[in-house]
């Protein structure tokens, strides 16, 4: 969904439990997570590098800048949220840019999730102790 009066587009991304919503226009590169700068909101480097990765790949650092919300699980699915919202929207942005980004495996959302507590055991795949005697 490309706006053409601000030149604005947006994407969804998801990983884990987290949900984000991305907006990138041009701009001098300033990343803005839910109302904070991107390394106030994401303490950890390896959270921040991990967002920031697909405008790095596409080198786009300094050329776009980045508004976004999270929602849901922890900072490094929030993190994973934000980098596939961005790597969306850049390809919205310019369609040139798709065979980088899928290369790098950015568009591929990651269905990996946390897997359920099966009744009669301690956690989704341990088993309590089996005793003969």
């Amino acid at each position: 969904m490309a706006n053409q009066a601000d030149n604005r587009h947006y994407a969804t991304g998801r990983r884990k439990t987290s949900t984000a919503r991305v907006w990138i226009t041009p701009g001098e590169g300033k990343v803005i997570v839910n109302k904070q700068s991107a390394d106030a909101y994401f303490k950890r480097e390896t959270a921040e590098m991990i967002m920031r990765q697909p405008l790095v790949t596409t080198e786009m650092n300094d050329k776009i800048d980045v508004w976004c919300t999270v929602k849901g699980g922890g900072l490094s699915g929030q993190a994973g949220a934000v980098r596939h919202g961005i790597a969306r929207a850049l390809e919205k942005f310019d369609p040139a840019l798709r065979a980088v980004i899928k290369k790098a495996g950015m568009l591929t959302r990651d269905s990996r999730e946390k897997e359920r507590k099966k009744p009669g055991q301690p956690g989704a795949r341990k088993r309590f102790q089996f005793s003969k005697r």
